[in-house]
């Protein structure tokens, strides 16, 4: 019997709807209509965080692994279920991605390997490797958790199911995306030049992906630092590219797609030359100031989770984009905390909830 390890990453979020917070544990799960996040016929927003580290911290029931997870909630507003019951403890919604790209934490080259393959592709193609992460999703979905005693897929704390972080090549209650980072593929030639470097990126297609009809909302992350020449910050080149990745996106999601958009990575490195918390905070203003708009003007940009939230206990496993979430005046946590406000603070009148089924 193969020993199959799993890794999940998730992205946390505070529903935000017309006068008041959408919390956890209110009755039904959240749905779509059109380009809008709806939940019991009120539009909602997100603003949130990714915190991939908590169902191993979690797991660590010898030490202050759990307090950390805890501790991480509070801030911020057997390991999986712990998570799981925390977040709806603490009113907060998780998007839940199944298997890594990429080969931190196993990713989907653990599978290939489980079935004696060795191309990391053959993960999309070969009937074996399909079927372990088939039973992966099954296994996962209808497991009770031991605290709270209900089945996940029935369990509207967990907002969404990333089939993938940032993929290359059932139905359910719980809405359902692929994690892609946005970039633009042959279907739309024109739209490449909004990619870094203005290139086709190999086996991503933002818009024939989420075209496909049991994908209920795109997705794209943005990390200037790392796509852009490193001169571009200091050009100017990283705002304008910011703004225009964004844009073309809410464009094609109001328009072609016709789905909710998320911006479920973003963040600004501290490996990188020149960073500052000034500059951290403009970049992450830049960004919710664009949700913010689109949501204002009834656009398909409904929210963002930033990468990522780090505690002073989970300092070791930062990757230069962690954030920490104590209080001050000049800190990224005010902008975080003063965009959700914004977000609940929008009104509009009520909407015919569409069902995810």
């Amino acid at each position: 019997m193969l020993n199959m390890v799993t890794f999940f990453f998730f992205l946390l979020l505070f529903l935000v709807g017309s006068n008041r917070i959408s919390v956890a544990e209110k009755a039904g799960f959240v749905g779509r209509n059109g380009t809008q996040f709806v939940l019991n016929g009120e539009r909602v927003y997100l603003n949130g965080f990714n915190a991939y580290w908590m169902m191993t911290t979690a797991a660590d029931t010898a030490s202050k692994g759990r307090a950390t997870v805890t501790t991480a909630l509070r801030q911020a507003s057997a390991g999986l279920d712990f998570v799981v019951y925390e977040a709806g403890r603490y009113k907060i919604r998780l998007i839940i991605s199944l298997v890594n790209n990429f080969e931190d934490y196993g990713g989907r080259k653990k599978y290939v390997e489980w079935s004696g393959l060795d191309e990391p592709d053959e993960f999309y193609t070969n009937s074996v490797v399909k079927q372990f992460y088939k039973n992966h999703v099954k296994t996962v979905l209808t497991r009770k958790n031991t605290i709270t005693g209900r089945v996940y897929k029935e369990d509207p704390t967990i907002f969404s199911w990333e089939l993938i972080n940032e993929p290359r090549f059932h139905r359910l209650n719980h809405l359902l995306e692929i994690g892609l980072e946005g970039f633009y593929g042959d279907s739309k030639p024109d739209r490449t030049v909004y990619n870094p470097g203005g290139t086709v990126l190999t086996g991503t297609d933002f818009i024939s992906n989420n075209q496909v009809p049991e994908i209920d909302f795109a997705t794209i992350h943005i990390y200037p630092d790392s796509w852009l020449p490193l001169q571009s910050s200091r050009t100017g080149e990283q705002d304008e590219f910011v703004d225009k990745w964004i844009g073309a996106h809410i464009q094609d999601c109001n328009n072609i797609i016709k789905k909710p958009l998320l911006i479920t990575e973003f963040g600004k490195s501290s490996k990188f030359p020149g960073f500052s918390l000034e500059e951290r905070n403009k970049f992450f203003k830049r960004v919710y100031d664009v949700i913010y708009d689109s949501a204002r003007t009834g656009g398909s940009c409904s929210g963002g989770v930033f990468w990522q939230l780090t505690t002073n206990r989970t300092g070791l496993l930062g990757d230069g984009y962690e954030v920490f979430m104590q209080q001050g005046p000049n800190t990224t946590a005010r902008l975080i905390a003063e965009q959700s406000i914004k977000l609940k603070n929008l009104k509009y009148p009520p909407l015919v909830t569409h069902s995810a089924v």
